[in-house]
């Protein structure tokens, strides 16, 4: 296993846990809703716990973390400025926007632990599919709210 491919697989988990980070802070702004903004603290503190377990996997394997967001994430920030713009803060909308940001958290974690999952040790592995078991959770609390409204 090549140290610098296990890097790149791990820090473009740290990104996605970065976008997640940024998106639900920006979440958190556009909602005057309590049971959102408890939902999202804990959604901000899951990506950052996620973070920061991959982050001791890439500085034991002598990489640097890595900094800022993904395009796709600056763009699912941007859409839920617009959407938030357009539908008054709509429960609905903004959890429709939590859900796509959810579901490309979740594509990103199954691309690594499909495609890439050779390039991880057996830790790494774990590590990676318990985060992904936490999204999927999330992204349920997410669906159920909902489907509630």
């Amino acid at each position: 296993m090549e140290n610098k491919n296990t890097i790149e697989v791990l820090n473009r988990l740290v990104t996605i846990n970065n976008d997640r980070i940024e998106g639900y802070k920006k979440a958190a702004e556009e909602t005057k809703d309590t049971e959102f903004e408890t939902l999202f603290s804990r959604f901000i503190s899951n990506s950052q716990n996620a973070k920061r377990d991959l982050v001791v996997e890439v500085k034991k394997l002598g990489g640097e973390e890595a900094e800022g967001t993904k395009a796709s994430g600056k763009f699912f920030r941007a859409w839920m400025d617009v959407k938030s713009a357009l539908t008054g803060k709509d429960r609905e909308a903004i959890l429709g926007s939590c859900e796509h940001g959810e579901n490309q958290a979740l594509d990103a974690y199954n691309d690594v632990l499909n495609n890439d999952i050779n390039h991880l040790s057996d830790q790494q592995h774990s590590i990676v599919s318990g985060q992904k078991q936490l999204l999927m959770s999330d992204r349920d609390d997410i669906v159920t709210l909902k489907k509630a409204i």
